[in-house]
């Protein structure tokens, strides 16, 4: 009687072993599931936000020196003591642009993944 005793011990201990062992195996590919899938997609969301605002960033320094460069040259209303002028209007429309860029940033969009 104590020999099958300790026989269905040992078998009990091997399930509850085996029974350990899938839980954690379940466990380690829940949270690969859950940690690198979003990973990915937030990987994928800073490489197309970060190459967009560097476009977009560099074609607006190109059109505010192209602004300066026009105001410097082509309007002579800013000649001699006005010079500063043109620099000023260049500023007030950089600030500008990032005035509304700003303003069309919403917390809410943040985190999730592009359509």
């Amino acid at each position: 009687m104590a020999e099958e005793t300790s026989r269905t011990s040992r078998a009990s201990v091997r399930r509850e072993s085996a029974g350990v062992g899938d839980v954690v195996d379940l466990v380690k590919e829940y949270a690969k599931q859950e940690t690198l899938g979003p990973l990915k997609g937030a990987g994928r969301w800073l490489a197309l936000g970060s190459a967009g605002a560097t476009c977009i960033g560099l074609g607006l320094v190109f059109v505010l020196l192209g602004i300066l460069r026009l105001l410097q040259t082509e309007l002579h209303a800013f000649d001699g003591g006005f010079s500063w002028v043109p620099y000023v209007i260049v500023l007030a429309l950089c600030l500008g642009l990032a005035w509304v860029a700003l303003s069309r940033v919403k917390k809410a969009t943040l985190g999730k993944e592009p359509n």
